[in-house]
């Protein structure tokens, strides 16, 4: 999944800098949108014929958390939606995304009535599996017009095929990356989400902001609207979204606030929510409003979720973890609710026996403050890719920074992210680092032996595809000293993941072939008066058993903790890498 820096070929005079055009010159044959060329049509093909293949594989909780949202919207009338605990996958989604839910749920209903029964609980017949895959599989269509610059708009907001580079050769690698991307395979058609389709809706609505003519920028705003009332997550890039917006079109450098403009984009952002949530106001009164929030915003959960997404909070509460194993087992006292919070990565709250706890407003304070950064920059400079540059930006930022992040969150800024990784050599870089360590981090989703093959085959065939042909036409700076040290570390640490894999694969099972506590603790021995002894002291008992759940914990939750860890260091440094780029340019 790597690729060594001594291959890419330095050049000693830089190319001109590339911007992208108002007005791109057309094709020489004009195409309907939904036409696409032998190459694109091929990787769509052998994309769609590899993901059917995966219908009958391993397909997490997700699966039956759609199914049931099947059944809610199916079974029940529309005021009781977000009221319904019939099964502990409560619908959490924004109402266009149950409105999305619905409209399957009708197919649903003749393919097979059982998938909607509202008490038919982890119902997953062959018939549900199938229906449910392939609508994965059809709502990405979505992303593959996105990528392909094919977007579905009335014919006066139409524009032509446009490259993120000048050979259009590179925008096709691009593209075919975007659509084949492992991590979209993994979480969507694996795991079970739709992320591909809403990240279909984004890139539509950043290739829109591309070409800054007024009537785009309005469809911009209507189509981010639009992702945000189908998946509240993408809030986090809403503030980049404002200041661009508001830069572009309505208050541009050097000219006065055109009010009339930011009701335009204002009435156009309350449409599109009104539409949303009026029929819920309509059905239930105002009060459906704050049960839905009560359903989006769960601020009860922990810091960290089922395991450790690969960010800041990963290192942190690994340091705790380590530091708690290590007072422990040597009889100092520490919390048993300490202990049991986030020792196996159970979902909840997240306590620390040692390090001070954190709190959601400390993330949000964090997450703003460094978004503000970007945000700062971007208003004095409100084009395009600094546009662009900021919106990867702020979703790393609420990766690393975030409340409760989600692995899979990271899709949320390597898609994006793919749009600009032929930008310059700083971007490629940092592409490389991100993808690999955010895919990595994916791969404990899939916790069956049986598809640890087709991650990791399927992981390196994309990246022997990729990556090589977007090295060729990026520009590589004459290195100097630092540089040169900096690419080889990235090296080593993109090689590491071969060590990591090997570890949690088989190392691990070699090291710890069981959970005995006795086997985890063996400093732990008999005293004469009857306690237990470590290192020669004897101590109570108790602070023994506790020290025994710690490391049997602590040994059974080890390979997912090193891949959190692990992962989080790549993550981290492209951001700084990134961030140091967009700051200093």
């Amino acid at each position: 999944m790597s690729v060594s820096a001594s291959s890419v070929t330095s050049r000693r005079s830089k190319p001109p800098a590339y911007e992208p055009r108002h007005a791109e010159r057309p094709a020489t044959v004009a195409r309907r949108w939904w036409d696409l060329d032998t190459a694109e049509r091929d990787v769509v093909l052998v994309a769609t014929f590899f993901k059917v293949l995966l219908f009958p594989a391993y397909h997490s909780t997700d699966f039956e958390v759609h199914r049931n949202w099947l059944a809610i919207t199916h079974s029940l009338p529309l005021a009781k939606w977000y009221h319904d605990t019939t099964s502990e996958w409560t619908l959490d989604y924004p109402p266009f995304f149950a409105f999305f839910e619905r409209i399957l749920s009708g197919f649903a209903y003749i393919v097979d009535p059982e998938i909607v029964r509202l008490d038919n609980l982890g119902y997953d017949a062959t018939t549900a599996l199938y229906f449910q895959r392939a609508t994965v599989v059809i709502s990405e269509i979505v992303l593959i017009l996105a990528a392909f610059r094919r977007v579905i708009l009335p014919p006066a907001l139409k524009w032509a095929r446009r490259s993120f580079k000048p050979d259009p050769s590179t925008a096709s690698i691009l593209a075919a990356s975007i659509v084949s991307h492992p991590g979209l395979l993994i979480v969507d058609h694996i795991h079970f989400q739709y992320n591909g389709f809403l990240l279909g809706i984004l890139l539509c609505s950043i290739l829109a902001a591309r070409n800054a003519l007024q009537h785009n920028l309005r469809t911009s705003a209507a189509l981010f609207a639009i992702l945000l009332n189908f998946k509240h997550i993408y809030i986090y890039l809403a503030l980049p979204y404002f200041v661009f917006l508001l830069r572009r079109h309505c208050w541009m450098p050097g000219k006065a606030l055109e009010t009339d403009r930011v009701i335009e984009l204002g009435t156009i952002v309350v449409a599109v929510c009104a539409i949303s949530f009026g029929p819920f106001v309509i059905a239930g009164g105002f009060s459906e409003l704050g049960q839905i929030f009560s359903r989006l915003f769960p601020f009860q959960r922990g810091l960290n979720h089922a395991y450790w997404a690969g960010n800041v909070w990963a290192i942190y509460t690994a340091a705790d973890r380590v530091l708690v194993k290590y007072l422990a087992a040597r009889g100092w006292p520490v919390s048993e609710e300490a202990i049991n919070s986030a020792s196996r990565g159970l979902v909840g709250t997240t306590m620390f026996g040692v390090l001070p706890n954190i709190t959601p407003k400390i993330t949000f304070a964090l997450t703003l403050a460094f978004t503000c950064v970007y945000l700062t920059k971007l208003w004095f400079d409100p084009t395009y890719k600094r546009f662009l540059d900021s919106l990867v930006l702020a979703a790393m930022t609420s990766f690393l920074w975030g409340w409760h992040v989600h692995e899979k969150a990271a899709l949320m800024f390597l898609i994006p992210l793919s749009l600009t990784a032929a930008d310059d050599y700083n971007h490629y870089r940092s592409y490389v680092i991100a993808t690999t360590a955010g895919v990595f981090g994916l791969f404990p989703l899939l916790i069956k032996p049986m598809e640890t093959p087709i991650k990791l085959g399927y992981t390196l065939l994309w990246s022997l595809c990729v990556y090589p042909r977007i090295t060729k036409v990026v520009y590589r700076p004459l290195p100097n000293l630092l540089s040169l040290l900096v690419d080889k570390a990235e090296t080593a640490y993109l090689y590491g993941f071969v060590a990591l894999q090997l570890y949690t694969s088989i190392g691990h099972g070699l090291l710890f072939p069981t959970t005995d506590a006795a086997m985890a603790v063996p400093a732990l021995v008999s005293c004469a008066s009857g306690v237990l002894s470590a290192n020669g002291t004897c101590i109570d008992a108790a602070a023994v058993s506790q020290a025994k759940t710690v490391s049997e914990a602590s040994m059974e939750f080890l390979p997912l903790m090193l891949t959190s860890v692990y992962c989080s260091a790549g993550i981290i440094w492209s951001w700084l890498r990134l961030s140091w780029g967009f700051l200093t340019t």
